[in-house]
């Protein structure tokens, strides 16, 4: 079924909008299937599991690494990975530009903000980013790149509170793209949106969605 669910989501997809395969304790068998059915991009959120698959398969398949990442597994994932989605401190950027300075490679990242309701969701709130991304430490930075924003609704039926989370991801994205990164055309990514809540998430302009259940199947 993963080949039938895949091409689904994907026959609904926008052109802007790219599907993060989440593939999070799939058996690699499965993976299989939705690689040889066209899909490059899967998503981790355990940093040694990322690392076994991305041993064990393809070495064409783009790893995000889309859970918390905590400072001491960045060298880990450091020379393969595509795109960190969770960046959520100052701590984890720094780690992060150290482990690209040591194997001279420019590490892809966003910057995740917090937009639910509930407290134990990671990110920056929109200040903190603001004085982060003013600072000198974040100017001396050479081996990151920041693409863009990721966020992470409430878990909630309510969808008017789905849909303002999203659309205040999408302001937040909108006021640091012109204040901060108005001549980067790297800058252009909104991670939001999964199985439950993807549809909604596009309609307020995401261009990344990470979706597991609906292509896999439930854990």
């Amino acid at each position: 079924m993963v080949r039938e669910n895949l091409q689904k989501i994907l026959q609904e997809l926008p052109p802007q909008v790219q599907l993060i395969a989440v593939s999070k304790t799939k058996p690699l068998e499965d993976i299989i299937e939705a690689y040889e059915a066209g899909q490059k991009v899967f998503g981790e959120n355990k940093v040694q599991e990322m690392v076994d698959k991305h041993e064990s398969l393809p070495k064409d398949i783009q790893w995000h690494m889309i859970g918390h990442l905590q400072t001491n597994k960045v060298k880990y994932i450091a020379p393969f990975v595509s795109l960190i989605h969770s960046v959520d401190s100052e701590k984890l950027l720094m780690e992060i530009e150290k482990q690209g300075k040591k194997i001279k490679r420019k590490i892809s990242c966003l910057l995740q903000i917090h937009i639910a309701q509930e407290e134990h969701k990671f990110g920056f709130s929109i200040n903190e980013l603001s004085a982060l991304l003013e600072s000198d430490t974040f100017k001396s930075f050479e081996y990151i790149q920041i693409n863009g924003v990721m966020g992470m609704a409430s878990y909630v039926e309510n969808e008017i509170q789905i849909r303002q989370e999203f659309r205040s991801l999408k302001n937040d994205f909108d006021q640091l793209k012109s204040r901060y990164f108005l001549k980067d055309a790297n800058f252009k990514e909104i991670s939001m949106g999964m199985s439950g809540d993807y549809s909604i998430a596009i309609e307020e302009g995401s261009t990344m969605i990470r979706i597991g259940g609906s292509i896999f199947g439930s854990r």
